[in-house]
């Protein structure tokens, strides 16, 4: 066979068993990255053996972790980080710090060395990005309070990684001899060009490209960038991961930013899989054959402890109990950058080959456990210790006509508004912290869960007329409204929906007055958007009116069809194409003489 046909051999084995293993694990909700990891390992010598030397293809497969490093540069601005700085620099340190801590101090009592200890502990302290944003942003919990800190988080984490893969073949280097210094300056002053660079000389070379309205040579232009500093950083005997991660943190002001995130996604994202496949390769499965008590004590090691430190954290910074037992379970795994620094600190010497193998498979199996501990506190463990912890209040009919299920921060507009009128309402929250901060604040509610049965009973649902169904979380919310239909068919339901999925659910369940929570919000800010450039104020507000009334009217006919996701998609165009037509007949003006007036009425 001639080294072509064994190249594309090669490539169908990859490509093949990424395409099935991905697809199946997303299915089962375990996340791509452990998907690429079971392909790895299907292929790998501990599988069919069909590939036998993953060494070879781990070296070119970086090339995934620097195109990611790039990306990362480029998301993070300077005023993202400024904006988020104590989240990031605060709680983010302080789990970083914390848990390098207290591992590397467990590995030195067991009379591991100083430099191990370290390695392994701030190596075990970063998670995974991939893995955490994934569960967060399936569960649509990434704007919520204990989100938003995990993010941070996971941000100072990925912050954190660029030095520490920089410094471990420096740390190598300090043994019985002196530090070589030298290094340490050529690295700053690699720094300091790459910062001149970057921030005078890249910006109008690519505007010069940028000319040429050529996307592939603009996208070749871009991969130039990023392989040529890490090669060069490679060549002085450098990270590859330092140069590459620079170069995006200088242009990530630039207002080529999100062309190049665009043309450089596809590259890495096929790259990095390819090195998580190479890591799923190399992954010594055999220990778990051999020394299964040591490997999984070792990772029930790693999620407790990490998980202690972080609920912790998530306390002293005023998070609720529940947010922060959430953002514990979120976090508590070995992440991707974990393989990144112990594939250089073996390259290095500064790690036993036997220890780093025995490291990824503890990471890959404590990322495997992820999807299940946060199932498992949400549905069981939340659940019990809430209901545990304190009983409902006693709630009393008082002849209200309105009842509102959730008193957060929707709930409480629609409480303070009745207030004003002088409208009676009976509110219920299931969150006893947030109860207890209501009445600080003189707000009268009751500490419940509307989705039983008898405390609607005697919140007076037999004689009330509406029931404002308020509540944040969506299985409860339908709950909730499942009962009142069932037994109290008599109350006009007024319901907040999180998003289509939720609307569809509640309307599955005959609710017909359903308010989806960004929407006004979002047709508010067209309108002003709209006005700002210029647009009459009558044309903006048909402008949204029509919008409106089509949007609600597609959401009604896409409910029919929302168990068939090609009908779906075949709707959403029509739909799409209807609206085009609906405003072509129309010529909105627009005030170009007095653009500032317009934006003014």
């Amino acid at each position: 066979m001639t080294p072509s046909y064994a190249f594309i051999d090669v490539a169908l084995l990859y490509l093949g068993s990424a395409v099935v293993c991905v697809a199946l694990f997303r299915k089962w909700g375990l996340g791509s990255i452990l998907g690429y990891l079971a392909a790895g390992w299907l292929i790998g010598p501990w599988g069919t053996g069909a590939i036998s030397n993953p060494e070879s293809t781990l070296h070119f497969a970086e090339l995934g972790v620097v195109l990611l490093l790039f990306v990362i540069g480029l998301e993070l601005s300077p005023a993202l980080l400024w904006r988020m700085r104590r989240i990031v620099f605060g709680l983010g340190i302080l789990q970083v710090a914390a848990t390098t801590g207290i591992i590397a101090g467990l590995l030195m009592l067991f009379g591991f060395a100083g430099l191990p200890s370290f390695i392994v502990g701030a190596c075990l302290s970063l998670s995974s990005t991939a893995f955490a944003m994934q569960i967060l942003g399936e569960k649509n919990l990434l704007n919520t309070t204990f989100g938003r800190s995990s993010f941070g988080i996971l941000l100072f984490q990925d912050l954190a990684a660029i030095p520490l893969i920089a410094i471990v073949p420096l740390l190598a280097s300090v043994g019985d001899k002196e530090p070589d210094w030298s290094k340490g300056a050529l690295t700053f002053g690699i720094v300091v060009v790459l910062v001149v660079v970057g921030r005078f000389i890249l910006p109008p070379i690519f505007r010069r490209i940028a000319k040429a309205k050529t996307r592939e040579i603009f996208t070749a232009a871009a991969l130039l960038l990023v392989l040529g500093i890490a090669m060069l950083m490679q060549k002085l005997g450098l990270s590859m991961a330092l140069g590459s991660f620079l170069a995006g943190l200088l242009l990530s002001e630039s207002e080529f930013r999100h062309e190049l995130e665009a043309d450089i996604e596809p590259f890495k994202g096929l790259l990095l899989g390819l090195f998580f496949i190479s890591v799923g390769m190399s992954v010594n499965y055999g220990l778990l054959l051999d020394r299964p008590l040591e490997i999984f004590g070792a990772t029930l090691a790693l999620i407790v402890i990490k998980a202690f430190v972080i609920y912790w954290i998530g306390r002293m910074s005023g998070l609720k109990t529940l947010d922060s037992r959430s953002m514990a379970t979120s976090l508590s795994q070995g992440g991707e950058f974990g393989f990144v620094v112990l594939t250089s600190a073996v390259a290095a010497h500064a790690l036993e080959s036997d220890l780093a193998s025995i490291l990824t498979v503890v990471i890959t199996l404590s990322m495997a456990a992820t999807p299940l501990l946060f199932e498992f506190n949400e549905k069981y463990l939340s659940r019990f210790l809430n209901r545990s912890k304190a009983t409902f209040d006693t709630v009393y009919e008082n002849g209200n006509p309105v009842i509102i299920a959730g008193f957060g921060r929707f709930g409480q507009i629609v409480g303070r508004i009745l207030r004003v009128r002088k409208i009676g309402f009976t509110a219920l929250e299931h969150d006893q912290e947030q109860v207890n901060v209501l009445r600080k604040f003189g707000s009268k509610v009751y500490f419940g869960d509307a989705s039983r049965l008898e405390l609607l009973e005697a919140a007076g649902a037999r004689t009330a007329q509406y029931f404002v169904l308020a509540i944040d979380d969506v299985q409860t919310s339908i709950k909730a409204a499942t009962l009142v239909r069932q037994h109290f068919p008599h109350l006009k339901i007024i319901a907040r929906a999180r998003n289509r999925a939720h609307a569809y659910e509640l309307l599955a369940l005959g609710v017909t007055s359903i308010h989806r929570e960004t929407l006004p919000a979002s047709l508010e800010a067209t309108a002003e958007l709209l006005r700002d450039l210029g647009f009459e104020r009558n044309d903006v507000k048909d402008t949204i009116r029509k919008f409106r009334e089509h949007d609600e009217r597609v959401l009604l006919e896409q409910f029919t069809v929302r168990h068939d996701e090609k009908e779906l998609i075949n709707y959403s165009k029509k739909y799409a194409q209807q609206l085009s037509e609906l405003f072509a007949s129309d010529s909105p003006q627009i005030n170009e003489d007095k653009p500032n007036e317009a934006s003014q009425l």
